[in-house]
């Protein structure tokens, strides 16, 4: 309509006009064209992923037009390094365990942060650094969450029974609840589970797998007996979604897992299932910035928008991991209920709820990060020999 209304006007004004009005319609219409672009981030699926997606890659991608793309995986930097060494990288971001960021970082596959410049202060002004939860295990990593490796059962395969699994070694503890578990498929936080269960203490863990002859063999011998034992049996899980429907469909009636992913079970969904979370494992999660990324100015952009103050707390409303800053939490201790149903209070439901670290283990990366090859093979040994 304006161009017909500006051709009407200007009928008369001879060739000059014409040619401008040319020039004109040729700029708009041959114009390049240009979009915000995107980022690809990779994470663990599911409920977890949806959480993020919610939480803040959504109004991410609302509030700055950059597409964000989520691509699930099981873990590791082995497709990383594939990419990587193929000089053909897909990835941007890369959702980590704390190991994983420390051995990227010492082989280059990701990009150092410097963090106070890098990542948005809290609303009061407290530098990133300082409103973090804990230090970073690299200089590549950036806390998302924190989050529990604890257990859950399913009540309806103990009926009649005088009590329910309320410690960690009830899980090994066939007689008193007989049936089959189910364990996570690597043996990171297996060993650490299994040596509370056999009388350490949750401080002392590290100590006995790093200083003790045998330590290592005795953790996996407790999952070998329960393996084999006849009123027990064993399977192993992968992805996170996997332990809640197990429990779920009676094929185990007791599974390791992630906390989140039993609350998005009970409370999102209804499953009748309980968490038990004496000899919990809690544990950091990361995000790592791929080098050599296709899209390295959206990517960080992305992350400082995820991991700020409130992309953390967003994300909380949709799974019970506890953001990785601590001014995230203050925004959820005010307006609770803050669960997306609006009735659930989510402080209590987090693996740092005082509640829940009666008695925990708390991860130790370095220790993964220096050993997992050593400690890959004698667990992958163990899994062929049942």
């Amino acid at each position: 309509m304006l161009i017909v209304k500006y051709l009407l006007i200007n009928k008369h004004n001879g060739g000059l006009m014409k040619k401008m009005l040319i020039t004109a319609l040729v700029s708009v219409f041959f114009a390049p064209f240009v979009t915000a672009g995107e980022v690809n981030v990779v994470s663990w699926g599911g409920a977890y992923t949806e959480s993020q997606k919610l939480g803040y890659g959504d109004p991410f991608q609302e509030k700055t037009g950059i597409q964000v793309n989520w691509i699930d995986y099981s873990g590791g930097l082995s497709e990383v390094r594939t990419q990587s060494e193929a000089g053909n990288i897909t990835y941007d971001i890369v959702d980590l365990f704390a190991r994983d960021t420390i051995i990227g970082c010492d082989e280059g596959l990701l990009v150092e942060f410097d963090f106070d410049k890098d990542f948005p202060a809290a609303p009061d002004g407290t530098p990133a650094s300082e409103d973090f939860f804990a230090p970073m295990p690299s200089d590549c990593a950036v806390g998302n969450i924190l989050y529990s490796w604890n257990y859950a059962y399913n009540p309806n395969a103990f009926p009649g029974a005088d009590s329910m699994p309320s410690t960690i070694a009830d899980f090994f503890d066939t007689e008193k609840f007989p049936g089959k578990r189910s364990i996570y498929t690597s043996a990171m936080s297996n060993l650490e589970i299994a040596l509370v269960a056999d009388g350490v203490s949750a401080g002392g863990v590290y100590e006995v797998l790093e200083n003790q002859t045998g330590g290592v063999e005795r953790a996996i011998g407790m999952f070998e007996d329960l393996c084999n034992d006849p009123n027990g049996g064993c399977i192993f899980w992968s992805a996170g979604a996997q332990p809640p429907e197990f429990l779920a469909s009676g094929e185990v009636v007791m599974s390791t897992g992630w906390n989140g992913r039993f609350f998005n079970a009970i409370v999102g969904e209804g499953t009748t299932i309980k968490q038990v979370w004496d000899g919990q494992v809690l544990d950091y999660e990361y995000f790592g910035l791929v080098a050599g990324g296709p899209n390295p100015e959206e990517a960080m952009e992305a992350l400082a928008y995820f991991t700020s103050t409130e992309g953390l707390a967003g994300s909380a409303k949709y799974i019970a991991y506890a953001p990785f800053r601590i001014s995230s939490l203050d925004i959820i201790a005010a307006n609770e209920p803050w669960y997306k149903d609006g009735s659930t209070e989510m402080l209590p439901q987090m693996p740092t709820a005082p509640d829940n670290t009666k008695n925990y283990i708390l991860m130790n990366a370095e220790y993964w990060a220096d050993n997992s090859t050593e400690l890959s093979e004698m667990w992958e040994a163990f899994k062929a020999s049942l």
